[in-house]
């Protein structure tokens, strides 16, 4: 009898989900099990702070509307909104900078009245 496409979905995310969980225990660090498609590892951040790590596999099936998952332009997409994100931090980055020299320019105006 064929495999149901969860059972399928199911054994990718456990073979990765072992796969990555051994990887992390041989290079020293704490894998915790905390569902059937999650782990969590205990960190520090660089304050030395505990903090939690948490990895979650899944195997996405597209939206409702029948189009199926498609990861390269959603990593596309990604890529453009960080692009995008960078192109406003700049364009605000300038703005404050003219508004800055005009500022500036006219308190030296003021002074020199």
């Amino acid at each position: 009898m064929a495999k149901t496409a969860k059972v399928l979905n199911d054994e990718i995310k456990a073979r990765f989900l072992e796969g990555v969980s051994e990887h992390l225990t041989n290079v020293g660090e704490e894998v915790l099990r905390t569902g059937s498609n999650e782990i969590a590892l205990p960190v520090l951040d660089e304050d030395g702070n505990e903090k939690w790590l948490v990895l979650t596999f899944k195997v996405p099936t597209g939206s409702r509307d029948g189009d199926a998952y498609d990861g390269y332009s959603m990593a596309e997409d990604y890529q453009m909104k960080c692009a995008e994100k960078v192109a406003k931090a700049e364009a605000k980055k300038a703005k404050a900078e003219k508004d800055k020299a005009k500022r500036e320019a006219k308190s030296k105006e003021k002074a020199e009245e």
